[in-house]
């Protein structure tokens, strides 16, 4: 049975607090990047670049029996890890689902205030662009 939204995004937050210092949990999120799968060099165009990011940030979307489906990759290793981290909760729902989602659990594993201020715009940039689209395919 598929796990809601809910649940892989508490799954995430038990992921995290395995972790008491916070250079286990960039390790991590570095971990998370490397499993990205591989997103091909020819998508990599400057309308599938994520605005805001101080690093290079591509994501990818296609939806399919009503759920959309994201692909990204990035230059950057943290970055990339950020990107793979929100596509794993949001990739395969229901635009309805992400549009109204909050994206709390950001905040409940502490991820933006342990980001340098140019991280943390870009994963408010990523956030907002994978809402984005959310919204355009209601």
């Amino acid at each position: 049975m598929e796990k809601t939204l809910a649940e892989i995004k508490e799954e995430v937050i038990d992921s995290f607090s395995m972790y008491d210092e916070w250079l286990d949990k960039y390790e991590y999120l570095i971990e998370l990047g490397k499993n990205l799968d591989s997103y091909p060099e020819e998508e990599k165009t400057e309308e599938k670049l994520i605005k805001g990011c101080q690093s290079r940030v591509w994501l990818d979307s296609k939806v399919e029996d009503g759920k959309i489906y994201f692909s990204a990759d990035s230059d950057a290793i943290i970055t990339k890890g950020i990107i793979s981290l929100l596509i794993s909760v949001y990739s395969g729902r229901t635009a309805a689902e992400i549009a109204s989602d909050d994206f709390k659990f950001i905040e409940n594993i502490g991820l933006k205030e342990n980001l340098s201020p140019t991280r943390a715009n870009g994963l408010v940039s990523m956030i907002s662009t994978i809402k984005r689209i959310a919204q355009e395919n209601l």
